[in-house]
């Protein structure tokens, strides 16, 4: 097997996280450059990982310059990713991951797309809890028949939709086996979280249609609701799938339920490690497994790539359209002169009393807060 060569910018939480996936594929991934604007903590990341004598940068461009790099990885801001797509481009990497959401306007996610598909680059956007082991049974138990024909997929996150609702869109899609959605109608309100470095408004509710009948219901926000106690609760969540004969659900915290036929129509439920718990379950491992056998084969196309992500975007912002505009909005969107859909909320939605009935761990937003 190939071994990639691998440069890494962005040390903090979820750089570190992305920077053990790959060393948990030693025989994959190479790791010739790190980059960081913070030099003493990148030094402790380089020495607390056994990469001390890697090259270390403070500049990207630089990094990628000298080290040239097969594999791509950046942990940034929204706002930032479509110029290291384009660096990424201009140093011919063949690889590149990234965190989501894929940007904050569908105009600047298709531009990223297009970017990847001209110079050849397999990207992927680490929508990575599906990794998790109460995900991977849920999609286990549709595939094998359980609930028979899906009939219709409820998401629920507390958190906003930049922040859990992209995942969970992404999640959807996945469980539903690829089929991509056909229109969406939506409702939005609340403005406070358009200031987050990951803006969305506070609450989203959307209705969407896919190619093969089934309908799915997004709920984003402070109003989804609250399944579990308050120390499980800082970002409840939930995708349920119902069918034909049963529905499963599960929650990136592990919790997990079925009512199939395997079950004979009785309720089980358990709770599996979620996805804090990074160090016993490395899901950022399988994710870097997956990309490096991508490279390996073309026709073995990672289940986090771009283009899937750019559709769960392209139903987030149709539902936002949906809401501004008092129609029903039919995919692909095909015309984007329009204004960017994030600043057009924060001219138009008036403010509301979200902030007193909100209860995710990150509220207020990161501006807020400072």
């Amino acid at each position: 097997m190939k071994q990639y060569r691998t440069a890494i910018m962005g040390l903090g939480i979820r750089g570190k996280i992305h920077l053990h996936g790959i060393l948990e594929n030693p025989t994959r991934f190479q790791v010739v450059g790190l980059c960081d604007i913070d030099e003493e903590k990148m030094a402790q990341v380089a020495a607390d990982n056994g990469l001390a004598d890697v090259p270390q940068y403070t500049d990207v461009e630089k990094m990628l310059a000298e080290t040239r790099p097969e594999v791509f990885v950046f942990v940034t801001y929204p706002n930032l990713r479509l110029s290291m797509i384009e660096l990424g481009a201009k140093y011919g990497v063949k690889a590149i991951s990234l965190e989501k959401p894929v940007a904050e306007d569908l105009i600047e996610a298709g531009r990223m797309v297009q970017i990847c598909r001209e110079n050849g680059i397999k990207a992927v956007v680490c929508h990575q809890q599906k990794y998790l082991s109460q995900m991977q049974a849920l999609k286990k138990r549709i595939d094998a028949g359980e609930i028979g024909r899906i009939t219709k997929i409820h998401v629920e996150t507390q958190a906003w939709f930049s922040q859990l609702g992209t995942h969970y869109v992404d999640y959807m899609l996945w469980a539903n086996g690829g089929h991509k959605a056909k229109w969406v109608c939506g409702h939005i309100h609340g403005p406070i979280c358009l200031d987050d470095d990951h803006p969305a408004p506070d609450y989203l509710l959307g209705t969407v249609e896919m190619e093969n009948g089934v309908h799915g219901y997004v709920e984003c926000g402070y109003l989804a609701e609250a399944h579990n106690p308050p120390e499980y609760g800082s970002s409840d969540n939930r995708l349920t799938v119902y069918g034909t004969e049963g529905y499963v659900w599960a929650e990136t915290d592990g919790f997990w339920g079925a009512c199939t036929k395997a079950t004979n129509g009785r309720l089980i439920e358990g709770k599996d490690p979620g996805w804090r718990n990074h160090q016993q379950v490395p899901i950022q491992t399988p994710y870097y497994t997956e990309l490096a056998d991508w490279l390996d084969d073309d026709e073995k196309v990672h289940s986090c790539h771009i283009e899937a992500a750019y559709h769960g975007y392209e139903i987030l912002e149709g539902m936002c359209l949906s809401a501004l505009r008092n129609v029903r909005i039919d995919l692909p969107i095909t015309d984007l002169t329009y204004e960017p859909v994030i600043d057009t909320m924060r001219r138009a939605l008036p403010p509301c009393d979200s902030r007193k009935m909100f209860i995710y761990k990150g509220w207020p937003p990161r501006k807020e807060r400072d």
